[in-house]
């Protein structure tokens, strides 16, 4: 049995450890993922080229659809053309997609192949320790958010879309007109 000091020391270590530990989370919390906030950043290795790692920062300036996706998640599969419609539609404009595979290892030559038989030519990067779905807050996958040339993220969608819809395509041309200072929300 302990002794009651012991035990009273105990819990309080326990009980001010928890404190310390939740008050460090709150100060290091992220700002929230909404529309109008600004994109967060995240580190994702480029699949199919130089291994690149690279980041938001690296389409400052563009409009950019950032799509969460999985070789096997169905949803993603079935919205994946769309999507590549809707790049093929804009991307003279200064439009780029960048969809980043969520897949787990070994998942080089799985999403590769997947790229290949599905005819995408869009940029594909791969993250695969959840972070970039924490940081964007994903509640699943498909996960896609429609980032301004001014960084702030202007659509938010959760599961499968149709990216080549008149609806999605008059977001994004929108964007596209708009100069970054004018910081105007465009109706999703």
């Amino acid at each position: 049995m302990m002794p009651r000091g012991l035990f009273t020391f105990a819990a309080i270590a326990v009980v001010g450890a928890g404190a310390w530990f939740g008050m460090r989370a709150v100060g290091n919390a992220a700002p929230p993922v909404a529309v109008g906030a600004f994109a967060p950043d995240f580190k994702a290795t480029e699949i199919g080229g130089t291994g690149q790692v690279k980041g938001i920062a690296d389409y400052k300036g563009d409009v950019v659809l950032v799509n969460l996706w999985a070789t096997w998640c169905v949803p993603c599969v079935t919205e994946m053309p769309s999507i590549q419609r809707l790049y093929d539609r804009f991307r003279d404009q200064g439009f780029r997609v960048v969809g980043i595979a969520v897949d787990d290892p070994p998942y080089a030559e799985r999403v590769a192949t997947f790229v290949r038989d599905h005819g995408l030519s869009f940029e594909i990067l791969h993250e695969g320790s959840g972070m970039v779905e924490q940081d964007y807050r994903a509640r699943g996958i498909p996960a896609t958010y429609v980032i301004g040339r001014d960084g702030r993220i202007r659509v938010i969608r959760q599961g499968a879309s149709d990216w080549d819809s008149e609806a999605s395509r008059a977001v994004v041309a929108q964007l596209l007109r708009r100069d970054p200072a004018e910081g105007a929300r465009p109706t999703p």
